[in-house]
């Protein structure tokens, strides 16, 4: 799959997992890593931050923060109104979890492809650019 440098995406926490991890789509995470134009949300740092820290402890859940700090992409630390708006709309027409509407508002405001592995952005339809990397059995 080539990913074009034009393209801007951004990365939900499971495909930054699923990168972390080496599981199905993580070639697909690390060729848009290299391509460049890659969003984000703080609300993805997070994730993977307590996510990683309940599962594998405190020293690796500081070692992925910091691997996501280094990365080309631009870290989103804030929200606008805007995309306040959006996450409300989401999280309200299509019953997402908060970070999942969040995530998706993101996307949708900046106009980026968002990267996941999780059917629940399924709900979203069209509303929402997307690149759905296999989801796990």
């Amino acid at each position: 799959m080539g990913f074009g440098n034009r393209d801007l995406y951004l990365l939900d926490t499971s495909a930054l997992l699923a990168f972390m991890e080496d599981e199905d789509g993580a070639s697909e995470v690390e060729s848009i890593l290299r391509a460049g134009r890659v969003l984000l949300p703080f609300i993805v740092l997070l994730e993977v931050y307590y996510i990683t820290l309940r599962e594998k402890g405190e020293g690796v859940a500081e070692k992925r923060y910091a691997f996501l700090k280094s990365l080309r992409g631009e870290i989103l630390w804030d929200m606008d109104e805007a995309a306040l708006l959006v996450a409300g709309r989401f999280k309200g027409m299509y019953r997402l979890s908060l970070a999942d509407a969040m995530v998706a508002a993101f996307a949708k405001v900046k106009g980026a492809i968002l990267v996941h592995k999780d059917p629940e952005y399924e709900a979203l339809g069209s509303e929402v650019k997307q690149l759905a990397l296999p989801y796990k059995t």
